[in-house]
């Protein structure tokens, strides 16, 4: 992922009023992490590291935000039941 494309995608989250600082938080995690793997579309995820990452400290919080984040249409997330494989982020906003 480029620098240009993460500014692109926080200038979305400005305009759009139904984010709070909850949404900012795992979106700014989710994109970071893409970022570091060098992936703008498909992104490897743990619970445990964008909880980290975003400073949100329960799985409630967690679990309720990313939720409203996919049924917002900005994520796309895959699970992965085998603990050797991490869960997958689709970044669904253009």
């Amino acid at each position: 992922m480029e620098l240009q494309n993460l500014l692109k995608y926080l200038k979305i989250f400005e305009k759009d009023i139904r984010l709070n600082v909850w949404h900012f938080s795992l979106l700014t995690a989710i994109l970071y992490l893409g970022y570091r793997q060098g992936q703008s579309k498909i992104i490897e995820v743990s619970r445990s590291r964008i909880m980290s990452i975003s400073h949100i400290k329960t799985i409630p919080t967690y679990h309720k935000y990313f939720k409203e984040l996919q049924t917002m249409g900005y994520i796309k997330y895959t699970p992965s039941y085998n603990p050797g494989y991490k869960s997958e982020v689709e970044i669904l906003f253009k």
